[in-house]
């Protein structure tokens, strides 16, 4: 890991990958907490398991394998979370929206 990190790029990455998780919801159509954390659980799992294997599969200097399951967890556990939040904020617009 780079010493220290650079926080813009960080920032604008999780930032980019929120957006993604909305989109993905959204397209979905998730209106729930519980249905956007189970969403963004297999999407998290899935791209992150995915991205993992793949850097750790062409890096001239590979990952543990136990520091590869410790990052898809971590990603799991904050997309789920994230999806949670967009998944309530998404069913609370189609109440607003029913109501009107």
């Amino acid at each position: 890991m780079k010493d220290p990190p650079i926080f813009w790029a960080l920032i604008l990455g999780n930032l980019f990958l929120g957006f993604l998780l909305a989109y993905i919801l959204g397209r979905a159509n998730v209106g729930s907490a519980g249905g956007g954390a189970g969403t963004g659980f297999v999407v998290g799992l899935l791209m992150s398991a995915g991205v993992n294997l793949i850097m750790y599969a062409t890096s001239a200097t590979p990952m543990e394998t136990k520091v590869i399951g410790a990052h898809v967890a971590c990603i799991v556990v904050m997309w789920t979370i994230t999806g949670a939040v967009v998944g309530w904020v998404l069913g609370m617009r189609k109440k607003t929206v029913a109501a009107a």
